[in-house]
């Protein structure tokens, strides 16, 4: 054979679109023994700059033969589509995701914001957006930005901040480090978070001989990191100086899979443990230890221990302001923390001891160097009682007495009394979905979780638009659990279009969408920062006015649910939510979205956290409102800490918080 044959033989003819799909069909992830594609699909819409290249490779994968199959779903908002595809992967522990391809221009940028929201939450999804000629024979073509300081930036520029890895293929034979880089990053659980190839519209289309060995099957192999031994025992020797240790769960519980191996931690201590957004379930609700959420929108039990901690030992979370209350939480004197964290980044935070290694791993290794150490009857008994109160606060939301219902509006409901019927009436294994306005922080105060994969609620980007595309990765994630996205009218208005992609794809999602006429966290916000809900009420114009203080909008966004093709109920009663919860359990699996449509009273708050969120307020106005709120904002201030206490030293003197 010559070695022209011998050439041809060991390379197939493709173009790079159709290189990418077959690649990405053939890749595999593994973790403990279990393997999975990693790529369930790929998400897309398609223009000009990817019709030809990604759209025909897509379209011919769909009718060849063989196991070698990417499966295309048409979505109708290029941000959505990554909003699904993070949903997706979160919901499959970070070990399976969704590729999405856009045309060139406005196409592609639409995905930012999803990128941004994928990396902040360390969530891994693959995008594809599309640019303009590489060539550049036609320049300027459509949709192409032009900058004379720079002749090879593009929009596609834009991802580079946004993404744990980006890279531009402008010829065909960068694609296979790019390809290769990309999964390296996609299936690190320290790194992971939006991964980007830029495709220019011409290189997609371009042919190319391939060395075979790229398309092999590819099996990556998703690592759990041990901790260094010295790390546990110096983690053990500060608990075991502690006499108000606490437990801060963030995500990492969950991506680790280490629910178990913190509930044993907790068995043999008898350390409480507060939940962050993305930690919320790691202990299932009714668990002595299990004091709920904690921050800005916390418990009063979490918090008050907060207070009081001596020790905090954070698992996999990467302290956000609302974790930490703006760094209010914490007041003991000589609070120091213990960081279990598989990011080294965040293992580092707050002058932490770090333990760099999964969740999993190092809970274990902590429990078996902390044997014989517990805390005392005292402390258990301060967090049963912190607990049944705030428990009965929660039932009091749920159920509201008489003084509060005598005072609504007929026909509205509270916020409580919606969360607490689909908390009741919905399985313990269906998942509650949320993002942005006010119910994010109910759900994170109220919602008793019984399932590890029961509660999505996205708040590191915290991104009005994302329940309902997200509720469609969720549910394609395990249709066997139903999904409830909880969506105020505001985030409705924001994605709605996603609904035709559920009714697409005969996705069940049940959407329980909140009516109350406004943007409800934001009007609290800006009333408690002397802002008197600017800006933040869906009214008319006032004719004597001019402002924003008329009659309310006549938006029916029933109607507008029902004419994308969503099945649709509206309530007006508790008993009527009741039965339109029930009646959407009951709908066909392949029934495709339901809607139920309820409005609520925002005069009626949720039980208050006794925390704080820093949002800063004018130092100087001519309103009344804004100098009081600024007279508050100081004295929060005056209880932030630094955080600064070094872990490296010998206990300081015990101080009173």
């Amino acid at each position: 054979m010559t070695r022209d044959e011998q050439r041809t033989s060991s390379t197939v003819r493709l173009t790079v679109a159709q290189a990418v799909v077959r690649f990405l069909a053939n890749q595999w992830s593994e973790r403990d023994g279990h393997r999975q594609k990693l790529f369930a699909g790929c998400f897309g819409i398609f223009g000009h700059g990817n019709v030809a290249g990604l759209g025909q490779a897509l379209l011919q994968n769909e009718l060849a033969d063989g196991d070698q199959h990417l499966p295309y779903v048409l979505a109708r908002n290029e941000q959505a589509m990554v909003h699904t595809s993070v949903g997706y992967a979160r919901q499959k522990d970070r070990l399976q995701t969704w590729a999405c391809t856009a045309s060139v221009g406005p196409g592609s940028t639409n995905m930012l914001t999803g990128a941004a929201l994928a990396t902040i939450n360390r969530i891994p999804v693959l995008l594809l957006p599309s640019g303009t000629f590489a060539t550049r024979v036609s320049a300027p073509v459509l949709q192409e930005l032009e900058q004379p300081y720079a002749a090879d930036v593009t929009v596609n520029d834009a991802f580079r901040p946004l993404s744990k890895f980006f890279d531009r293929v402008s010829r065909p034979e960068q694609l296979p480090s790019a390809l290769l880089g990309a999964m390296r990053v996609l299936t690190d659980p320290a790194e992971t978070g939006a991964v980007t190839i830029a495709l220019p519209q011409d290189v997609q289309a371009e042919a190319f001989d391939w060395p075979v060995e790229l398309f092999a099957p590819r099996t990556w192999r998703v690592a759990r990191p041990l901790p260094e031994a010295v790390d546990i025992a110096d983690a053990a020797e500060l608990i075991r100086s502690a006499k108000r240790p606490l437990v801060v769960a963030g995500g990492g519980v969950h991506y680790s899979g280490a629910e178990d191996a913190l509930r044993a931690f907790c068995d043999a201590t008898g350390i409480p443990v507060g939940e962050s957004q993305a930690g919320k379930g790691s202990l299932p609700h009714g668990h002595p230890q299990e004091m709920g959420a904690i921050g800005s929108t916390g418990t009063t039990a979490a918090n008050a221990l907060a207070a009081e901690a001596d020790v905090v030992i954070g698992i996999g979370t990467r302290w956000s302001d609302f974790t930490t209350a703006s760094r209010t939480a914490f007041q003991h004197s000589t609070v120091r923390f213990v960081n279990i964290n598989v990011a080294r980044f965040d293992a580092g935070k707050h002058s932490g001891l770090p333990v760099v290694a999964d969740a999993r791993e190092a809970l274990t290794a902590l429990t078996g160097a902390l044997e014989g150490y517990a805390v005392d009857d005292a402390y258990r008994e301060r967090q049963a009682t912190l607990w049944a109160r705030w428990d009965a606060a929660v039932e009091s939301a749920f159920h509201p007495p008489t003084d509060v219902t005598d005072r609504l509006a007929d026909g509205l409901l509270t916020q409580g009394q919606v969360l607490g019927a689909v908390n009741e009436l919905s399985d313990p294994r269906d998942v509650v979905l949320c993002a942005a306005g006010s119910m994010p922080g109910d759900i994170h105060k109220l919602w008793r979780v019984r399932d590890r994969k029961a509660y999505h609620v996205e708040y590191g980007y915290s991104c009005m638009g994302y329940e309902v595309p997200a509720s469609i990765g969720v549910r394609l994630a395990d249709e066997s659990r139903d999904v409830f996205a909880m969506v105020g009218d505001g985030g409705y208005l924001m994605m709605p279009t996603e609904l035709v992609t559920a009714v697409q794809e005969r996705v069940k999602v049940i959407v329980v969408l909140v009516q109350n006429h406004g943007f409800h966290s934001i009007g609290s916000l800006s009333e408690s920062l002397g802002s008197q809900r600017f800006g933040t009420r869906y009214r008319f114009r006032g004719e004597g006015s001019g402002r924003l203080d008329g009659d309310v909008l006549p938006v029916d966004l029933a109607a507008n649910a029902r004419s994308l093709g969503a099945h649709v109920i509206e309530v007006h009663s508790v008993d009527e939510l009741h039965q339109a919860i029930k009646e959407a359990k009951a709908w066909p699996a392949d029934g495709g979205p339901v809607v139920i449509h309820v409005e609520t009273d925002p005069r009626v708050y949720s039980p208050d956290s006794a925390s704080w969120w820093d949002v800063p307020v004018s130092q100087v106005s001519d309103l009344e409102t804004t100098r009081t709120a600024y007279g508050e904002y100081l004295d929060h201030k005056a209880a932030q800490r630094p955080l600064t206490m070094p872990t490296g030293v010998p206990s300081p003197p015990e101080s009173a918080p």
